[in-house]
């Protein structure tokens, strides 16, 4: 298969690292960091425009299952928008998705499950998600205390789950699939979740939004972003599954990795760096 995608071989699966592009973002985003030195390890990691944002969708194939984790921000132009474009490079069809596991609901991850005329773009796929994470957008009060941008969020979060209907399932600890196991990771959202698919010899965890800005977060894992529900929360559980990802040597994917899209943490100081294999 030629194409420009990252992909990873895990048992029977075929993990493919899509692009949907980068949304320009501004590292004034982040808090627990001074600006300056938060571009200085943006620079010294070869990174020209350092408030940019990779986004990341993560196309599992095997066991005559095609899923798709997350869908991108469902807008071409600066801010990311090239899922389906990479799916047709990568030989798949929206038509041909059974199901999209869903980290969390911001637009970057849930935006391209409606078309333009917020009619599903994924019509046979099933859409699972963690039931925290619906009850918290659900949430009139939540709704209601939120900003605009906040706002938007909620109002899109509610047309996308209507328009999938009978087909929005949620997540209860049991297998998605032979070997794919949902990984509750809160604090970004309430429901934030990654996923985890062993083979007998090897461990691979999407773990969602865990990162943003990988050189800076994984350097300094205290250090958290805006869009963070709950940043101590967030941080607690960024540590925890640095730690982890360490001792277990996880193989990990992530939706804000860079197009390398596959990497392992190793120990670095008092914190962590993100090597980005080959294999």
């Amino acid at each position: 298969m030629n194409h420009p995608f990252p992909i990873r071989e895990i048992g029977d699966f075929q993990i493919t690292a899509l692009s949907d592009g980068i949304i320009s973002a501004s590292l004034d985003l982040l808090s627990g960091i001074e600006k300056a030195e938060a571009d200085l390890i943006q620079r010294n990691a070869g990174i020209n425009e350092p408030g940019d944002i990779h986004i990341n969708c993560y196309l599992i194939r095997g066991r005559g299952r095609i899923i798709l984790v997350d869908a991108g921000t469902g807008m071409p132009g600066n801010s990311g928008g090239q899922l389906t474009e990479s799916l047709a490079v990568a030989g798949v069809s929206p038509d041909d998705i059974d199901t999209v596991l869903l980290t969390h609901c911001h637009p970057d991850h849930i935006g391209g499950l409606l078309d333009t005329e917020k009619k599903p773009v994924f019509k046979h796929a099933e859409i699972m998600l963690h039931p925290l994470e619906a009850q918290h957008w659900q949430d009139d009060k939540k709704l209601g205390i939120a900003n605009e941008r906040g706002q938007r969020n909620f109002r899109l979060v509610r047309q996308t789950l209507q328009a999938y209907g009978r087909n929005v399932h949620f997540f209860n600890g049991d297998k998605i699939a032979e070997a794919i196991l949902p990984v509750w990771l809160p604090g970004h959202t309430p429901g934030h979740t990654g996923f985890r698919i062993d083979a007998h010899d090897k461990c691979l965890l999407i773990w969602g939004d865990i990162v943003h800005y990988p050189h800076i977060q994984s350097a300094q894992p205290a250090v958290s972003i805006l869009f963070d529900t709950d940043p101590a929360e967030a941080e607690k559980t960024r540590k925890n599954i640095l730690e982890k990802a360490v001792s277990e040597k996880l193989l990990i994917a992530g939706m804000h990795l860079g197009q390398a899209g596959f990497g392992h943490v190793l120990r670095d100081g008092n914190g962590y760096r993100i090597s980005w294999a080959d294999k």
